[in-house]
């Protein structure tokens, strides 16, 4: 594991305090399933803290928590936004989308997008939404592209022609485009080969230290060991 770049000056860019999912199971005899249970954490610029525990511990939910595709049953996701100090769990839709935008990356498992837009263009998307120029997004989209090993006679082709490998590297390059000072990541290099990985590892490094504060979830001891300045474990909850 690296060495923590931490300090206790360091600024606190996302806390969880008590948080709390639970799912209502109501075609399984309403099963009540606790998936996070008083959860707290506080993550800095600057920091990459990697996720760990057994499959079933809910580290990918605990991602979309703080996301805001689940909803909180209880605490709370304060993340740093325009300065201040934002609580995602009563947030308004439009504030949520502003934060997406602006401060908060996510990158999982799967690429998601509008079929028939070739790969330049949906890497170079993120970008020109935060607005640049669409040259200066294609220019950034391609640098990445080829430092991903995405071949230059995929890129005028939708990725969903792709290898399964090839739609990741254009996923985790549409996720790094923009410099976010928030970025979670789902197990984004399960699908990549050895040497891409170590790609993947020096991005990362790379926007740790320009101060991007970094959650995520890593399949390999490997890559949890290159990145992560610090682990955060998490356990499977018994279901009621």
């Amino acid at each position: 594991m690296t060495a923590s770049t931490t300090t206790n000056h360091a600024l606190p860019m996302l806390e969880l305090r008590g948080l709390g999912k639970s799912f209502e199971l109501h075609h399984q005899d309403d099963t009540h399933l606790d998936v996070l249970s008083d959860i707290d954490l506080t993550l800095h610029a600057g920091e990459c803290v990697v996720l760990s525990g057994p499959s079933g511990a809910g580290k990918s939910s605990l991602l979309r928590v703080v996301y805001g595709n689940y909803r909180t049953s209880r605490g709370t996701v304060r993340v740093r936004h325009d300065g201040d100090w934002l609580d995602l769990t009563e947030a308004t839709p439009h504030q949520v989308l502003d934060v997406r935008r602006r401060t908060l990356g996510y990158v999982s498992q799967f690429l998601r997008v509008i079929p028939r837009v070739p790969a330049l263009d949906v890497v170079a998307g993120p970008l020109v939404e935060a607005g640049a120029h669409v040259e200066e997004a294609r220019d950034r989209s391609s640098a990445l592209l080829r430092r991903l090993n995405v071949p230059e006679r995929l890129w005028r082709l939708p990725p969903g022609t792709f290898s399964g490998g090839e739609q990741q590297r254009v996923n985790i390059a549409r996720g790094l485009i923009v410099a976010r000072p928030l970025l979670l990541l789902d197990e984004p290099t399960a699908s990549l080969d050895g040497g891409n990985r170590d790609v993947v590892a020096e991005l990362l490094q790379e926007a740790s230290a320009a101060g991007t504060a970094v959650l995520g979830i890593f399949h390999d001891d490997d890559m949890r060991h290159r990145v992560a300045t610090r682990l955060f474990p998490m356990r499977q909850l018994s279901i009621a």
